[in-house]
This record gives C-alpha cells, sequence and structure tokens, in this order.
C-alpha cells in the first residue's frame, strides 16, 4: 500500500538546487504523463525520484534541518513539476505540507526521522474525534487524499467531542477542530478515483474507524507551534496555484510550437501569419502573465509582511484577501487559457495522443476543488464589507 520511507541525505537542501531538480525531471514526467494517467497514481519509481529531489522536505524549517523554502520558491517548484505532468505537481503541492504542520518539536522530530516523508489525506473536518486520555479516538471518512499511495503519513481533520460526548468549541464559539495523522496501514483505503481529469493523483476516499491518535499526533491549524511566514494559518494555501500555472504555461508553449510550423489545410496560410492565431496566442500570455504575477506578487507581499513579524490578525481586509483572490484568478483564468488553445487547436486537441486533451480533463477537475469556486470570491468580499465568508479557512480563519 505504501513505499518504504527511505532517507535521501544526499537530497538537495537548497531552494536553487531543488529547483533545478524539479526542472530536471520535467523530460520525464512529460515522457511518462500518459503512463501516470493509466495507473491513476504516480508510479513508485516516480515518486521516489520527487522524493530524491527534495520535493516534499520544501516547507521544513531550518531547525529541523529542513530547507525552509519561501512559499514563492515552493510555486516555483510546483509549477516546475505541473509544467511536466499536472498529476506529478499536484501530488507534490499536498505531499510536501508536512513541514508546515503545527506539531510540536518532539512530534516533528519523532515522525519525521526522514524529511522527505509524503503526507496525504483531508484536513476538512468531516470526522469525529473522542477525547480519551492521551489522546483521541478517531472515526471518519475523508475523500479526495491525493498520493495517499506512497504516503507514511495520513491527515483526517475531525470536530472533537468531549468525555461526555458534547462537541467541544473554541473561544470564538466555533466548533474545536483537530487534524490527527495516523499511519497508513491503521486507515481503510477505497478505491474510488475514476475521474475525467487528474487521474493520475489517485485522490482516493479513505476511512477510520475508532482508532486512537495521541496528542501529540494531532494539530490545530489555529493553535501555532513556531512563528514566521511558514506557520500562518494560510500557508499551506500559497503554493496550490503553482500547478494550474505550470498546467497553462506547458499548453502555451504546445501551441506555439505547433503554430511556427502548422499550415491552414483549407487555405495553406502558414498559422505564424494567421491574425486570428496571432491574436489567440498574445491574448493567452497577456492573461497568462498577468495571472501568474498576481499569484507571485500577492505572496510574495504576504511572504515579506509577515517575515518583519506581522501575523494574519495584523493583516488589513485588503491585504488578507488578496493571496486568496490571486489564488482563484490563476486557477480560473489557467483553466480557460487551455480550453481557448484547446478551441483554436479544434480537432487535433480531441485526441487521447494529444496533450491538449489531457491537460482540459485536468483543469477542468482541478477547477473543481473549493479553492476555485465562487464562495471564495464570496468570502473575500464579505471580508472587505464585514460580511461573513462562507469559507473562513480561506482567509486564515480557524
Amino acid at each position: 500500500m505504501t513505499t518504504a520511507q527511505t532517507p535521501h541525505d544526499s537530497a538537495p537542501v537548497t531552494p536553487e538546487t531543488i529547483l533545478a531538480a524539479a526542472r530536471a525531471l520535467v523530460p520525464e514526467l512529460r515522457a511518462r504523463s500518459r503512463d501516470i494517467e493509466d495507473a491513476g497514481r504516480i508510479p513508485t519509481d516516480l515518486m521516489d525520484e520527487l522524493r530524491a529531489a527534495g520535493v516534499f522536505r520544501m516547507g521544513f524549517p531550518r531547525q529541523f534541518g529542513g530547507p525552509e523554502l519561501t512559499s514563492a520558491q515552493q510555486l516555483e517548484v510546483i509549477e516546475a513539476l505541473s509544467y511536466g505532468d499536472t498529476s506529478a505537481g499536484w501530488c507534490a503541492m499536498v505531499g510536501m505540507d508536512a513541514g508546515m504542520y503545527a506539531l510540536s518539536d518532539s512530534a516533528v522530530s519523532d515522525m519525521f526521522p526522514s524529511l522527505d516523508a509524503v503526507v496525504a489525506g483531508m484536513l476538512t473536518p468531516v470526522g469525529r474525534a473522542d477525547r480519551v486520555p492521551g489522546g483521541y479516538r478517531v472515526s471518519g471518512q475523508w475523500t479526495m487524499a491525493s498520493g495517499i499511495h506512497h504516503a507514511q503519513w495520513v491527515c483526517g481533520g475531525a470536530f472533537v467531542h468531549d468525555e461526555t460526548g458534547a462537541r467541544e468549541v473554541t473561544a470564538h464559539n466555533r466548533p474545536y477542530w483537530r487534524v490527527m495523522m495516523l499511519r497508513p496501514e491503521r486507515v481503510r483505503l477505497i478505491e474510488n478515483w475514476d475521474t475525467t481529469g487528474l487521474r493520475g493523483t489517485g485522490s482516493i476516499d479513505f476511512e477510520i474507524s475508532a482508532e486512537f491518535v495521541p496528542e501529540e499526533n494531532t494539530f490545530s491549524l489555529g493553535e501555532h507551534t513556531r512563528t514566521g511566514p511558514l506557520a500562518a494559518s494560510d500557508a499551506l494555501m500559497r503554493k496550490m496555484p503553482g500547478v494550474a500555472i505550470g498546467t497553462a504555461r506547458a499548453a502555451l508553449d504546445h501551441v506555439r510550437a505547433i503554430a511556427q510550423t502548422k499550415h491552414d489545410k483549407a487555405t495553406g496560410r502558414p498559422w505564424a501569419q494567421d491574425y486570428r492565431v496571432q491574436y489567440t496566442l498574445g491574448d493567452c500570455e497577456m492573461r497568462y502573465l498577468t495571472a501568474r504575477h498576481a499569484v507571485y506578487g500577492t505572496v510574495e507581499d504576504r511572504w515579506r509582511r509577515m517575515d518583519a513579524g506581522a501575523g494574519m490578525d495584523d493583516l488589513t481586509p485588503d491585504e488578507r484577501v488578496a493571496t486568496a483572490l490571486a489564488r482563484f484568478h490563476a486557477m480560473r483564468t489557467s483553466r480557460d487559457i487551455v480550453r481557448t488553445l484547446y478551441d483554436l487547436l479544434a480537432s487535433q486537441a480531441i485526441y487521447t495522443s494529444s496533450p491538449m486533451d489531457r491537460w482540459l480533463r485536468d483543469m477542468e477537475t482541478m477547477c473543481q476543488h473549493v479553492m476555485a469556486q465562487d464562495r471564495i470570491v464570496q468570502s473575500c468580499g464579505a471580508h472587505l464589507v464585514g460580511g461573513r465568508p462562507q469559507f473562513p479557512l480561506v482567509l486564515g480563519f480557524v
């Protein structure tokens, strides 16, 4: 069910070497994209190559021997991998989260003897955690656990219930929510990932039935064990648009290469001299650049503020919504770019042998994630005018 966790003592340990290693994997990822999709998961040898590249240690702080990549540096790596294969980029984006979890220092040392461990699961609190001596008794079923077949730790968000069975609440009168971390052999995998896009992520459901989880192996997104930009409650979300941006870039480069040699079958006119082709590619590049710069600009602004000591509560409403809106826009815009290019290629794009077919399906599936849904924009707009966000987590409210 899982691969063995082996340390990679020679794994790249700086942002520059990790990015270079990720870019070096692009040709192999591109060549094996069909294999990834057919398998419905990342092949074990490719996952091992991602580990060896240092991808899964990106979020670990230096105090644990990690490279502590900034959010923008994480984005670059995820973007590069997604340029090779969307599913690989998605699994890397999810699987690298462990270093940013609010676990105690002792828990990190015990649970991650190798920083190249993969994590999977669902942080959303759809499970139940009953307090028992020393920890919790956890049950529930969670969805879309990308990369779980290769995980060393599985996470499940759960609302906490006290010894009487009553649901606990926070000081702000919100249900108290913790994330439980278990070894994969203690969860039941439900092989139900049969989708049109992101097939290679293997994002199946999983079930936990009355399993004991020690307190030390749990954390809350609202309770910080460290300080700094990577400890903030929104840190896990910042690198997410790298998958969409990398996929859009791949599609743009693919169609640009075709346009340089293709001729219209009916007229014989070169595509490179066709106004419609020229305008379409120019328009897509404009949208891509705008979306990408918005993502990196807002992420870097957030990092600078927090690196100087600001917390989430110190951000103005405009600052607080910035990364969420840029992320939403990048995901939706990347999908629109791929759709536009797909239409430009017309029947040439419809065959499964065309990467455009897979990219479009991947982007359509990706944009069904909550981070690309309308309630993200509603939540941002509500926060700006003092209303009630439907999805407060996107703004860092737990």
